[in-house]
């Protein structure tokens, strides 16, 4: 095939470019896609941690509260530490649209091996959903910014609506598979997030020729020889570690605590590798080493910030089931509802923030305080909790729906703010060498936050949840005030990023 046949046929149809609210409309085949993908991510993760601390009798786990945060935890940790690998069998094997088909593929098989009432299915079916979350969530954004030609000015604009696709489905998950879960049992709710998935996958395969480069090799694909190669060592290495994995849980030295801590570490251990590598790579200029100082303030920012956000799936869910009124005008709704209150904010206040910023147009603030300010609102979304969990003589107490959906308000505002400024400053401070990589850069943020949040949660419970939720929430808030206190040295030297 020529270079121009390869192009035809790669590229969407003539017609496409304006088809979707003046959008390509490979923009609604990826953003339908990723409305289903989160729709399952976070309608599972809403009633995840509430069926781990359930009661075998009632279809539980039968986990105390703190480890099944904990195990929660560990599951996102995975995620995004597959998410690293996932990006670069896209790049150099699978090519972006193959690695997101066969992620959705996994990801459904994951659901459906979930909504079986075994335990055995639940872990096979969270390895799944975790191997095949990273293979599809790096490239789908990748796959969007190929719809759109370098200086096309629409990029923005569709990549809000992607966004806002990305929010939908974090409102809509936790209200279908909340209701199930809380209706008709744990393994209904995950059936829903798997039909879901598929729904996803479907639309996906049905507009593929809407999106370009779907019929591509791999964009930087390994020659055929190294290709073969990684093949085998890829297929080597996963027999050898599920043989020594199950031969240790045999042996009964691997616990589900311990794979946990094993997470946890290296979580810890690949940013201070993937860092180093960057700082003394001969192939980073003195430049671009000046400007890995400040995002490495940004990536220790995104982690704490992180490190309360995901607990909005896990401690804040455990509080709302036990603490939390569910009754609104006589309406009862089940604890795993209050996830979705994330979502709506997020879909709600993106479009208005979105306007400030191009109402005070230079005058906006720099994108170091807007991260610090999001990380700021993230811990006082946790001290807010500090007041309707004090003065208690026990814990039967009930606090009012609008403590926790006030936290959530907070909590989204923040994920804006910090999300939007983080991804951006990540994909300019990059050295170019590592300019492919800039997504693992931030994966590896989300995936130490998870890894710290699996230690620290098995003390929900154990502690008062004044102390917890307090003491947590004042070291978000000291570390978004460092950053502040930074932000003269910052400005300086994160040029090009204003």
């Amino acid at each position: 095939m020529s270079h121009t046949e390869h192009d035809t046929d790669s590229a969407p149809p003539p017609g496409d470019d304006t088809a979707f609210f003046g959008q390509p409309r490979g923009l609604l085949t990826l953003s339908g896609l990723e409305v289903w993908e989160r729709f399952s991510f976070l309608g599972m993760q809403a009633i995840l941690v509430l069926y781990f601390a359930d009661t075998v009798a009632h279809g539980g786990m039968g986990m105390d509260p703190g480890n099944a945060a904990s195990v929660s935890a560990a599951y996102g940790t995975l995620v995004y530490l597959v998410s690293v690998a996932g990006g670069w069998l896209a790049d150099r094997i699978l090519g972006s649209y193959r690695a997101v088909l066969w992620g959705g593929i996994l990801i459904a098989c994951g659901h459906y091996s979930m909504a079986v009432p075994t335990p055995t299915m639940t872990w096979v079916g969270l390895g799944l959903i975790s191997a095949g979350t990273g293979l599809l969530k790096p490239n789908v954004a990748s796959m969007v910014g190929k719809l759109y030609r370098t200086a096309d000015e629409r990029r923005d604009a569709g990549f809000a609506l992607y966004y806002m696709g990305i929010n939908i489905g974090a409102f809509a998950g936790p209200l279908i598979t909340g209701w199930l879960g809380d209706h008709k049992g744990w393994h209904w709710g995950f059936s829903a997030a798997a039909i879901g998935m598929t729904f996803g996958l479907i639309q996906y395969v049905a507009g593929r020729r809407h999106l370009a480069g779907r019929t591509d090799a791999a964009e930087y694909a390994l020659p055929p020889e190294g290709m073969r190669r990684a093949v085998r060592l890829m297929i080597v290495g996963a027999v050898v570690v599920a043989a020594v994995a199950v031969a240790l849980a045999l042996a009964g030295w691997l616990t589900m605590g311990r794979f946990v801590d094993l997470l946890t570490y290296i979580s810890v251990i690949a940013p201070v590798v993937y860092f180093v590598v960057m700082f003394k790579s001969p192939r980073v200029t003195a430049e671009e080493r000046g400007r890995l100082k400040p995002y490495l303030v940004l990536f220790i920012a995104s982690v704490a910030f992180n490190f309360i956000l995901f607990q909005a799936y896990s401690t804040m869910i455990l509080l709302a089931s036990t603490n939390a009124e569910t009754t609104i005008l006589g309406f009862d709704f089940p604890a795993g509802w209050y996830a979705s209150a994330l979502g709506a904010f997020e879909v709600a206040l993106a479009p208005v923030v979105a306007a400030v910023w191009a109402r005070m147009g230079p005058r906006q603030p720099h994108a170091s305080n807007k991260i610090a300010f999001g990380v700021v609102l993230g811990g006082l979304s946790f001290l807010l909790m500090v007041l309707p969990t004090s003065g208690h003589s026990d814990d039967t107490y009930k606090m009012a729906v609008w403590w926790i959906v006030g936290s959530y308000l907070l909590l989204g505002l923040g994920d804006i703010l910090v999300e939007t400024s983080g991804m951006s400053a990540t994909t300019k401070l990059a050295p170019q060498a590592f300019a492919s990589q800039t997504m693992a850069l931030w994966f590896l943020s989300l995936a130490l936050a998870n890894g710290i949040q699996a230690q620290v949660v098995k003390l929900y419970g154990e502690v008062s949840n004044p102390a917890y939720f307090g003491v947590n929430g004042a070291i978000a808030v000291a570390v978004g005030i460092g950053v502040i206190a930074l932000a003269p040295w910052l400005r300086r030297t994160m040029h090009p990023v204003h």
